[in-house]
């Protein structure tokens, strides 16, 4: 992606990323964009979950302490442990701040601060030096027009939702219905609305960058704008105004062999992505359902994700007999280079927002999976509003699985859904380009933040 000149590497941001792998990424992306304009980037971060360094020796890395108990961060409590972090590191981060990073190369003042939506004490650091600051939402627009929706019923009374109403569509934001409202299983409704409700504060940053683009949630963010008094600035994908790529999981680059040896369009991948797990029944019916497609398959799963098992030991043994060489299973895959394959025709996919950008820019249709949170409201807007897949159903049976497969893949019914998808992919491309919407955006944001 081209862009507009340089400036001289005296300006210094400091990114402060969420300690959660979909939202280091996005992150980490958007550091390396910002540093191949002339800005020097100092990563801030929880000793928690903290990024490798090895991956980006270009940025300066800087662990605080995040006030973390072993049991706490050993929990699993995604919601309580970023509760305790906000606590805790508004303290950690003014004193890094003071005594390290402006002591660092003096000349090089703080610009900004750009700080992850769920790192908010970042914000109250920033304005008690008397620093500006960005956030940075590494979701979709629609996905924050439903927590603004949650917030709203929370209000009302009206969430916790009887079972009753689970397929009601929830007012004003078709076609989410009540069951794909982005709540959170790891704690109680109480302790996510207390997160939530001050990620949704934003009353002291300048500005707000969205990994999204505006082809895909224009309506979404013209809402957030007029009801925002911070900028928004529209980015994404920001996988694609870099080429660099944060690795976290080591990938088995084997599979890209495999798919040179396959034809056009033919293979569907599978991923559900770095948290998800399934049990045993649900692995068979997978298998058996992807078998019986007759389709390649390029599998990822990812060691400890099947209940009771180390990998793949699970799998039943007359199902590797059956698909041959027709699949190839590994243990993690690089995926942005797997979309980007000629080979690939269909992504099976959990709806984490990062690789449903990623599958939307190569435009690769979807079968959609969501587990929680914000995947099941991307996987109604990838299957009801852009109609670029379609969802499975709740029942996870092996004939649905192969019949969804064959749609997205071969099939004339799913014809529609192939081209929407290589539709949206040069929307993405021509948006990306000299005077589209985001390669505009992105450099009215450069002279933003040297205006600071």
């Amino acid at each position: 992606m081209e862009m507009q000149k340089s400036t001289p590497r005296a300006q210094r941001l400091v990114l402060v990323p969420c300690p959660c792998q979909g939202h280091i990424n996005p992150m980490l992306q958007f550091g390396t964009f910002l540093h191949s304009k002339g800005f020097s980037i100092t990563i801030v971060h929880t000793q928690f979950n903290s990024p490798s360094p090895c991956n980006h020796p270009e940025f300066t890395f800087i662990p605080i302490p995040d006030g973390l108990t072993v049991p706490l961060a050993t929990s699993g409590n995604i919601i309580a442990i970023l509760l305790a972090i906000n606590a805790f590191c508004k303290a950690s981060l003014e004193h890094c701040l003071t005594t390290q990073v402006m002591k660092q190369e003096p000349e090089k003042k703080i610009t900004c601060i750009i700080y992850d939506e769920f790192m908010f004490f970042s914000a109250a650091a920033a304005n008690h030096l008397n620093i500006p600051s960005i956030i940075l939402r590494t979701t979709s627009a629609a996905n924050f027009l439903a927590r603004i929706t949650v917030i709203e019923l929370h209000s009302k009374g009206l969430i916790p939702f009887p079972d009753s109403v689970s397929f009601d569509l929830v007012p004003q934001i078709h076609p989410i219905r009540f069951k794909d409202l982005p709540i959170s299983p790891w704690d109680t409704i109480e302790k996510f609305m207390e997160l939530i409700i001050d990620v949704h504060d934003v009353k002291i940053s300048s500005a707000i960058i969205c990994n999204t683009t505006v082809c895909l949630d224009e309506s979404s963010l013209a809402w957030i704008q007029k009801h925002s008094r911070a900028r928004i600035f529209c980015m994404g994908p920001l996988h694609k105004i870099t080429t660099a790529a944060s690795r976290t999981l080591e990938e088995d680059t084997s599979c890209i062999e495999w798919l040179d040896k396959q034809s056009h369009k033919s293979v569907i991948y599978v991923s559900l992505g770095s948290i998800a797990s399934i049990g045993e029944n649900e692995l068979a019916e997978m298998a058996w359902g992807l078998a019986n497609s007759k389709q390649p398959f390029l599998w990822v799963i990812r060691p400890g994700s099947i209940t009771d098992s180390d990998w793949i030991e699970l799998l039943p043994q007359e199902f590797r007999e059956a698909f041959g060489e027709r699949g190839f299973i590994v243990k993690w895959a690089p995926q942005r280079e797997v979309l980007a394959h000629g080979a690939v025709g269909a992504f099976w996919t959990h709806c984490g927002w990062n690789s449903t950008l990623e599958s939307i820019s190569e435009g690769v249709p979807m079968i959609c999976k969501p587990c929680f949170s914000d995947q099941k409201v991307h996987a109604r807007h990838v299957s009801k509003v852009w109609k670029l897949g379609i969802e499975l159903g709740d029942e996870f049976e092996r004939r649905e699985i192969e019949r969804a497969v064959r749609k997205v893949l071969v099939d004339n019914d799913g014809e529609e859904i192939r081209v929407r998808a290589k539709d949206m992919k040069e929307k993405i491309q021509v948006s990306m380009s000299k005077g589209g919407s985001t390669y505009n955006i992105v450099n009215e944001l450069v002279e933003l933040i040297m205006g600071f």
